[in-house]
This record gives C-alpha cells, sequence and structure tokens, in this order.
C-alpha cells in the first residue's frame, strides 16, 4: 500500500543523490560514510516503491486520500 506523495518522495530521492555524490567524492567517508550510504539507499529504494516501512508502524500518511487502492 502507497504511504508516501510526491513530495515526500522527492526530498528522499534528492537526500539519497546528495549523500550518494559525497560518499563517491570522499567528502563523507569512513564508517559514518558508509552508514549514511546505506541510509540514502534505504531513502532511494523506499521513494521509488512508494512504501515507508516506518510511516505504516507509526501511522503516517504522506500520500492523498484518493491514490490509496483498496
Amino acid at each position: 500500500m502507497k504511504n508516501l506523495g510526491n513530495t515526500d518522495r522527492i526530498i528522499r530521492l534528492s537526500i539519497a543523490i546528495i549523500l550518494g555524490i559525497l560518499y563517491a567524492t570522499n567528502i563523507i567517508s569512513g564508517i559514518f560514510g558508509m552508514v549514511l550510504l546505506g541510509i540514502g539507499i534505504i531513502l532511494a529504494i523506499t521513494s521509488f516503491v512508494s512504501f515507508c516501512p516506518l510511516y505504516r508502524l507509526v501511522g503516517i500518511r504522506s500520500c492523498p486520500v484518493s491514490s490509496i487502492k483498496k
């Protein structure tokens, strides 16, 4: 079930791209860089599938109600 709106998806994907660029250019590195890269990968995946498991646990939905299929 979709629970991410378009604005949320764009923000998540933008952050993921920025983190990927920062890691690729060695601005962030080491364990800290790998953790941030992992977070970026998770943000990108959730952006592409329009679903965030954490949002579901907390009961948050950023997509319009009309776009939810029942």
